[in-house]
C-alpha cells in the first residue's frame, strides 16, 4: 500500500497530467471545433433533424419490414444521416473527436504498460487493441498461460 506522501505525489502527476493534455493543441482543436458545431444554426437543424428521425427509426425497427412505414422511414434516415455527415462542420468536429479520442487511447496505454505490461487497457481503438501483445486471458498467453 502506498504511503499518504507516495498518494499525493501520484495524485499531483496524475494532475499535472491532464493539465497538460487540457492545454494541447487537440483539445484546442476539439473545443474550436465543438463550439463552432453548436453555434452553427444549420449544423444544428441537421442534428436535430436526424435525432429526431432516430427516435421513428427506432420504433420502427422493433417491427423491421412489417411496420407501415418501414421503407420511408429506412429512406429518410439514410438521407439525413448523409445530409449530417457531409455538413462541413460535424466532418471537421469528427475529426478534432478522433484525434482527442487517439491522444487519450495513447496515454492510456503509456500509464498502463508503466504499471504492468499485462494490464489491459480499453481504448476501444483496434490500432491500440491488436499492437498490445501482452493481452492476457484464454489464447493469449497472459495470465492463464494457455496461450
Amino acid at each position: 500500500m502506498l504511503a499518504t506522501i507516495e498518494r499525493i505525489e501520484l495524485l499531483d502527476q496524475a494532475d499535472h497530467l491532464a493539465k497538460m493534455i487540457l492545454e494541447s493543441d487537440i483539445v484546442e482543436q476539439y473545443q474550436i471545433c465543438l463550439y463552432k458545431l453548436r453555434h452553427n444554426k444549420e449544423s444544428q437543424q441537421k442534428i436535430n433533424k436526424f435525432a429526431k428521425l432516430k427516435e421513428l427509426y427506432e420504433e420502427v425497427q422493433r417491427f423491421g419490414k412489417y411496420h407501415p412505414d418501414y421503407k420511408k422511414v429506412m429512406g429518410e434516415i439514410r438521407q439525413y444521416k448523409r445530409d449530417m455527415d457531409l455538413d462541413p462542420l460535424v466532418a471537421e468536429f469528427r475529426l478534432a473527436e478522433n484525434d482527442l479520442q487517439f491522444l487519450l487511447d495513447a496515454v492510456s496505454m503509456i500509464v498502463g504498460g508503466a504499471v504492468s505490461p499485462h494490464i489491459k487497457v480499453p481504448t476501444g481503438n483496434p490500432f491500440f487493441d491488436t499492437g498490445n501483445s501482452h493481452s492476457s486471458g484464454c489464447g493469449g498467453g497472459g495470465s492463464c498461460n494457455c496461450g
